[in-house]
């Protein structure tokens, strides 16, 4: 059976990001999650600090023969993903009428492990000034020795998609409006 959508497109439109919001949302998102395929054919995904610059996607990990860099290795395609919940909040008058404001992006593209030593330390530089732009510790800026014992990771965008669930206004949730999609239930507005 195939999917009626092709990969990277929204059924949701009228809840897509427009390019710019979804790329600033990955330049600012905390965490994101890559999806590989191994050569047993199952996919693993992990959580990754990472870098949104040069329109790629930017992580590391150490130098070591894991699920991630053997997945890598055998298969060049993946997915990342960063998401960012909101508010939960009601929406009609029974429990499960319950829903969740919210931000996501989805980049499907293809990784490749970075070789270039310059282009290894603009990505640590860039890593640095997003997770600890202030060296309050007093640590010497730049001092990068460990570059060579670890894998850097870029991972070039073929589709980049955004999706956000906006929270309603009171006025427009539960008790003050009804939007359950109960079957049988005549909707009160």
């Amino acid at each position: 059976m195939t999917d009626p959508t092709p990969r990277g497109q929204l059924k949701r439109q009228d809840k897509a990001m427009t390019q710019g919001e979804a790329e600033a949302f990955l330049s600012t998102s905390f965490c994101g999650r890559t999806g590989t395929l191994g050569p047993d054919g199952y996919p693993y995904v992990v959580p990754n600090l990472f870098t949104w610059h040069d329109g790629q996607v930017y992580l590391h990990t150490a130098r070591y023969e894991g699920h991630f860099l053997t997945n890598v290795r055998f298969h060049d395609q993946v997915s990342f993903e960063v998401d960012e919940p909101g508010e939960i909040f009601p929406y009609g008058h029974i429990e499960c009428d319950t829903s969740v404001s919210y931000r996501s992006v989805i980049v499907f593209g293809r990784v490749r492990i970075v070789e270039d030593v310059d282009e290894k330390l603009r990505f640590y530089r860039a890593f640095m000034d997003k997770y600890a732009p202030e060296d309050s510790w007093g640590r010497e800026k730049d001092s990068l020795p460990r570059v060579n014992g670890t894998v850097v990771y870029a991972i070039t965008p073929e589709t980049i998609t955004g999706k956000e669930g906006r929270l309603p206004p009171l006025h427009e949730r539960w008790p003050a409006r009804n939007d359950t999609a109960s079957p049988g239930w005549q909707k009160r507005k």
